[in-house]
């Protein structure tokens, strides 16, 4: 479970393909906390700590993405050299400053457009249909593991404003155009449409 507060921005350090791909992601959390087993939220994506270390570049941790998150997901894009948006899991006592994250991707969003406003930028983006129903003026989602306050819905498409902040301390200030970001909709959106579709 998450919060979708990003305490750390990894680089992606080695892709090693195998039954699924192995991938070792350079980090500033102290390899020695993280137990083996730990889950870590990966641009949004939950993955299990397989192996951790220290070497001349610094602290790493390897996880295994298997076939069935590639394609669910945007992890696919990863190449040497992406940065990632790291969350640890979360503690009984920790402050719960964005929302409730699972780190269960649900799809992929596409960036339309990025449009300054004031220091801010207006980040408007594409989902599916199956999950835009999902996705309400002022609610919240996870986006590459960012909570973030949904603007605006038009069909299936919705934005969020990004405050310099925000930009700073997460990979969003690098974001352009195009690009596949993880969708994880509100738990709670997902619950309240199924009872109405259920008619209880």
């Amino acid at each position: 479970m998450f919060t979708g507060i990003v305490t750390d921005i990894g680089t992606i350090r080695r892709l090693d393909p195998r039954g699924d791909l192995r991938v070792r992601i350079g980090t500033a959390y102290d390899p020695a906390g993280i137990d083996l087993g730990a889950s870590i939220a990966c641009d949004g994506c939950c993955l299990t700590v397989v192996d951790r270390g220290t070497d001349a570049d610094g602290g790493w941790f390897d996880v295994d993405v298997s076939a069935e998150s590639l394609s669910k997901t945007a992890l696919g894009d990863w190449v040497e050299g992406s940065r990632v948006n790291l969350e640890r899991s979360l503690r009984v006592g920790d402050e719960m400053g964005g929302h409730i994250v699972s780190g269960h991707v649900d799809g992929v969003a596409r960036i339309v457009s990025i449009t300054p406003e004031g220091d801010s930028r207006r980040y408007l983006f594409e989902v599916p249909a199956e999950l835009a129903r999902f996705i309400a003026p002022k609610g919240s989602v996870a986006l590459n593991g960012t909570s973030l306050t949904v603007n605006e819905v038009e069909g299936t498409r919705f934005g969020v404003n990004l405050i310099p902040h925000t930009q700073e301390v997460t990979t969003w200030g690098g974001a352009a155009e195009d690009d596949r970001v993880n969708l994880e909709i509100d738990t709670l959106a997902r619950y309240v449409a199924r009872l109405v579709e259920t008619g209880i």
